[in-house]
């Protein structure tokens, strides 16, 4: 790891731009694995190499998302990704998105990790008012990494989405800059 690779320095994880060479064998299976993928939306389609490559090109100099890859400094492995977006600039709002690909890197702080250095910079050098976040109502892994990053409910859309054969509730979810 380099200081110019480094985007957002955190304890355990860097944070840094997903660049099209990060799409690989081990990417492709987080984005065809139906543990790992199971409360996204991308689940729905099959993802190819090419077409997960592509989305990671579209996303580079992007202004309005910022998609950053979750880096662990021990060993230098990418685990997962971060998004940031779409940012709204006259409002000052951005929605947070994450994965963690690698399962053997869940429950082990480093997407709450990941959420906490995002929102960091989205109010101190983006200068954004809120972020927000949603989550499958079943997803308490996502639920619990986003609140202990200090974000709390701030509503539920009920029955949102269906969910293996039944509806589940749309957690929502905000922290606010505290500057405003």
């Amino acid at each position: 790891m380099t200081a110019q690779s480094m985007f957002l320095n955190g304890k355990r994880i860097y944070l840094r731009e997903v660049r099209p060479t990060d799409v690989n064998e081990t990417y492709y299976r987080w984005m065809n694995n139906s543990s790992i993928t199971d409360f996204l939306e991308s689940r729905f389609i099959p993802q190819s190499i090419e077409k997960i490559r592509e989305y990671v090109t579209s996303k580079l100099g992007d202004t309005e998302n910022i998609f950053l890859a979750i880096v662990m400094k021990e060993g230098d492995r990418h685990i997962g990704n971060i998004k940031i977006g779409p940012i709204h600039w006259i409002h000052r709002t951005g929605d947070i998105g994450i994965i963690i690909g690698e399962e053997d890197c869940w429950g082990q702080g480093y997407a709450s990790e990941a959420i906490s250095l995002l929102t960091d910079y989205a109010f101190k050098t983006l200068n954004l008012h809120k972020v927000t976040a949603g989550a499958y109502g079943n997803n308490l892994g996502s639920v619990k990494a986003f609140e202990k990053s200090g974000f709390v409910v701030e509503g539920i859309k009920k029955n949102h989405f269906y969910f293996k054969g039944a509806y589940v509730d749309n957690i929502l979810m905000a922290k606010w800059n505290k500057e405003f």
